[in-house]
């Protein structure tokens, strides 16, 4: 472990230089998207029951620690190290900020595991970088904000005026800068280009204009992260700056801040290419490429705990480098929720973002922050602007699983803020910042039961992410990582998983349409329309709608499978059943129907070929692997021809049942005929066959 501990009161201007599921939330993956999002939690369970008390419960208002470099040190030394082992992440990187200066910066583990003749390098964050993912969003927005402090962006006009292309709109409402940064531009989910290997360019504009998403909600009303939709903002400081992104933020931002070791290049310049950590998937493993993020103001910065460092104290508030990046007004209005009721309804109830950061308050207290994956490195940074404290950490391997580093992201976050910020008296039980408390609260919901029941009736069923994909194949990704919500007897409302958890947790309703986790700090708020909740709000950039009947789970898995297995079953019988005629010396099958039965055997074939298709596709663009036009249309073709099979395969049926064969191959002509329904069905619903193979 290497470390470099700041003096306890250091002076803030001799402060010399500086330090996240996706897509968790650059979304790598979808969530490598969303780091954790929805490949880490199934469909809802089966019956209700009672969840494991949660680790999350508000501790009791207690005597803060001690936020020196001599406590901070002593407790990650007792934290960390273990945490990286037992989740098999080969490094971390470490900063935290306090009254005005860096407390400590610290390192653990290695940027280079070794091998083949090399030694291990210790990870020293002083001197070495990691991809912070993400966390790039902030200095997005910070740039953006820079534009709107000098009057040269509008935070509330259509960003239509500042672009050089049209992009996808359905709704007639402007999209503004104000939607960009808080993921509320309505913007479906995009995959490819995401991430690079080593080598890839990416430019900016190209990825852009290249098969844009589309909106699928109305601006301002439904949280939906974003990455497209943060590289906008990033263009438009592009178009309005006339020099190119990265050029833009290295002058404004990194300059202006001291932060010397940070950089959205890609590849990095020389002078930091050879000081950037290895990625890993876990500890044991070899080093991955030098991820190229295709959007780069959504992910692609490089960045040192020091000068991550000296980014929180600039947004705290205090004096980094010769000129603040932004006033104290505009930090101010950063900070703040950017949304209210007036477009967000009820929702407003839980929490929401800032012009760029969520808001991850705890304790009483606010916190505002960001996440940030990648394919190696897993990142989250959090500010008190109340308290003029910051933390980051970052690290350089996935470990065991997506949702192991999360968790300890998570732990250590809620452990700090624990630690040196407990809870604050009459605020904890509602997790609600003390400035914005109106009088004492109560640990009691202050709702009448009647309107809780019939709120809670409305909230039953079953929902999915709305950080999605509806207008190509990759809908079907949708069937993953669902969330059941149903009525327990008491009134509360349980959530099978919750989001973004692989547990289940119970809530209970505090004031009309928001509910608080029992035991727990977590808050979510609802939205209802014509008698049905239409949208549940539980992160600052993510909801859960309502799964439309005809997607449900229980609908469409038993669907397909059961009709793979019949058209596997088909297709095994085939060469069982001429064998036997064979050793029986039975006859040849008469000619009859044979037409249609050749043409039912080839859809039964391109069905399955079709199925087998979509399921490499889908393997290999998790992956982050491109596929080729050619090679998407052909398993469209297949599935096609499996769907016109049911016109052949229905006058098979028809002609058996007149010509009395007999029941088995009656039968098993229906069957065919349902598998081959099912299978199209499944196509049309989950838009296999849509002419957009944009991804």
């Amino acid at each position: 472990m290497n470390q470099s501990d700041a003096p306890e009161q250091t002076p803030s201007r001799s402060y010399l230089s500086r330090p996240a599921f996706r897509l968790r939330r650059l979304g790598a993956a979808l969530a490598t998207a969303v780091v954790v999002g929805a490949g880490v939690v199934g469909c809802g369970a089966g019956a209700a029951q009672e969840p494991a008390p949660t680790s999350d419960t508000p501790a009791a208002a207690v005597e803060p620690g001690v936020l020196n470099a001599s406590d901070v040190n002593a407790w990650l030394d007792e934290m960390l190290p273990a945490a990286l082992e037992a989740s098999d992440i080969a490094g971390a990187t470490v900063a935290v900020v306090n009254d005005g200066g860096t407390v400590t910066t610290r390192g653990y583990g290695h940027v280079d595991t070794g091998g083949e003749g090399t030694e291990p390098v210790p990870v020293d964050p002083e001197q070495h970088l990691f991809r912070i993912g993400s966390v790039s969003k902030l200095a997005t927005a910070t740039a953006a904000m820079q534009l709107v402090q000098a009057g040269r962006v509008d935070l509330d006009a259509d960003i239509a005026g500042y672009l050089d292309f049209a992009i996808p709109r359905n709704f007639d409402e402007p999209i503004t800068l104000r939607h960009l940064l808080t993921h509320t531009a309505g913007f479906e989910e995009r995959i490819a280009g995401l991430i690079g290997k080593e080598g890839t360019e990416a430019v900016l504009r190209d990825a852009l204009v290249t098969d844009p998403p589309e909106q699928i909600y109305r601006p301002g009303t439904v949280p939906a992260y974003s990455n497209y939709g943060n590289s906008l903002a990033g263009y438009i400081v592009e178009r309005v700056s006339g020099i190119p992104f990265e050029e833009y933020v290295d002058r404004n931002v990194f300059d202006r801040l001291g932060m010397t070791s940070s950089s959205f290049a890609q590849p990095l310049p020389a002078d930091l290419a050879g000081r950037v950590s290895n990625g890993y998937d876990n500890a044991s493993s070899p080093a991955g490429y030098f991820e190229i993020i295709g959007t780069p103001p959504a992910g692609s910065m490089s960045a040192s705990a020091p000068d991550m460092a000296r980014f929180m104290l600039a947004h705290l508030g205090e004096p980094v480098g010769d000129t603040p990046i932004l006033d104290k007004p505009t930090l101010d209005l950063m900070h703040q929720p950017a949304l209210d009721a007036t477009t967000l309804g009820t929702l407003a109830g839980a929490p929401r973002m800032t012009l760029g950061f969520f808001d991850e308050s705890r304790n009483g207290r606010r916190i505002i922050g960001h996440g940030g994956d990648t394919l190696y490195f897993h990142t989250h940074l959090q500010i008190y602007p109340d308290e003029g404290a910051g933390l980051f950490i970052s690290l350089n391997s996935t470990g065991t699983s997506g949702l192991a580093n999360h968790k300890l992201r998570q732990e250590l976050t809620r452990a700090f803020a624990d630690r040196y910020f407990p809870a604050v008296p009459g605020a904890a039980a509602n997790n609600v910042p003390a400035t914005e408390l109106a009088a004492p609260t109560t640990d009691a919901p202050t709702t009448d039961a009647s309107g809780t029941a019939e709120r809670a009736a409305m909230a039953a069923g079953t929902y999915e992410s709305s950080r999605a994909i509806e207008s190509n194949f990759l809908t079907v990704i949708g069937l993953s990582g669902r969330t059941t919500v149903s009525v327990r007897d008491d009134g509360r409302l349980l959530l099978e998983p919750r989001p973004m958890a692989d547990t289940a947790a119970v809530y209970e309703e505090i004031e009309p349409w928001v509910w608080r986790e029992v035991g727990g700090q977590e808050t979510i708020a609802m939205r209802a329309v014509d008698g049905r909740v239409e949208v549940i709000g539980f992160d600052s950039a993510f909801a859960l709608v309502p799964v439309e009947t005809a997607r449900s789970t229980y609908l469409a898995i038993p669907v397909i499978v059961g009709s793979v297995v019949i058209l596997l079953l088909t297709v095994l019988a085939w060469p069982i059943g001429a064998i036997g005629r064979r050793l029986r010396r039975r006859a040849p099958r008469d000619r009859a129907g044979r037409t249609a039965r050749i043409l039912s055997r080839v859809a039964v074939g391109c069905a399955l070929l079709a199925v087998g298709g979509w399921v490499g596709s889908l393997v290999l663009i998790m992956g982050l692997e491109d596929l080729s036009t050619v090679s998407m249309r052909s398993v469209q073709v297949a599935q096609l021809i499996g769907l016109l099979g049911v016109i052949p395969a229905a006058v098979r049926l028809v002609d058996d049942v007149r010509r009395r064969v007999g029941w088995s191959r009656t039968a098993g002509s229906a069957l065919v005929l349902l598998a081959l329904a099912g299978t199209g069905w499944f196509a049309v619903e989950f838009m296999l066959l849509s002419p957009n193979i944009s991804y």
